[in-house]
């Protein structure tokens, strides 16, 4: 019997629930205040600061991923494993964004925050190697291929440099953090395009020069 080539749509399917069962943990770990003034409310400042950092990270995390698997055409065993290793990091950012919040952004608690990101970014880069890093794969510019691994390892030092920083101004190592992160808010790395790739993205085709980039990654 010959085997019949799987397709990634189950992969993104799965992807997508785990995203979205990821951001529900999210949000159940705000809690509302016991009492019923504003200073009650204003002392829960590290949980939502946390949770909004958490959220537009995680936000960042799945436009990087949805954008990247379009360049996946076959769903191979490494590209399911590495996607399956890659789910599980990002399903850490609920235990500890709940863990900085409850200790008020902490020294440690920041750092193994950014420690975590910084596993989020390194298994986004194996899955970028299986999806578009391949040798038969030529729908990514080569010159693409090479701006999004430099841009991996700035990003992965730089989470690195936020836990340690963290680890005497957890305050710094957060700020540190969210500048990263605006750096993948828009996941194309747009490479210059022949006049003939023009003519053909007028005609609403996808130029080869719109490859996804790490979030994190």
């Amino acid at each position: 019997m010959i085997a019949r080539e799987s397709k990634p749509d189950r992969l993104n399917a799965l992807s997508d629930a785990v995203f979205a069962v990821i951001i529900t943990i999210l949000v159940l770990e705000l809690k509302a205040p016991h009492a019923w003034t504003l200073k009650a409310l204003i002392s829960l400042w590290p949980s939502a600061v946390s949770y909004a950092v958490s959220y537009f990270f995680i936000a960042i995390v799945w436009i990087n991923h949805h954008h990247l698997l379009q360049y996946a055409n076959i769903a191979t065993g490494r590209l399911i494993w590495v996607n399956f290793a890659h789910l599980f990091s990002v399903s850490l950012m609920p235990f500890s964004t709940a863990w900085i919040a409850q200790t008020e952004l902490a020294a440690i608690p920041v750092s193994f925050y950014a420690g975590v990101l910084v596993f989020v970014n390194a298994t986004y880069v194996l899955l970028c190697m299986e999806a578009i890093d391949r040798p038969q794969s030529e729908e990514v510019p080569a010159h693409a291929r090479k701006i999004m691994r430099v841009r991996s390892f700035i990003t992965t030092g730089l989470f690195a440099s936020a836990a340690l920083v963290a680890l005497e101004y957890p305050i710094g190592g957060m700020v540190l953090i969210c500048v990263c992160l605006l750096i993948y808010v828009r996941p194309e790395v747009r490479t210059a395009t022949s006049r003939h790739d023009r003519s053909d993205m007028g005609r609403g085709e996808r130029s080869p020069a719109d490859i996804a980039g790490p979030p994190i990654a």
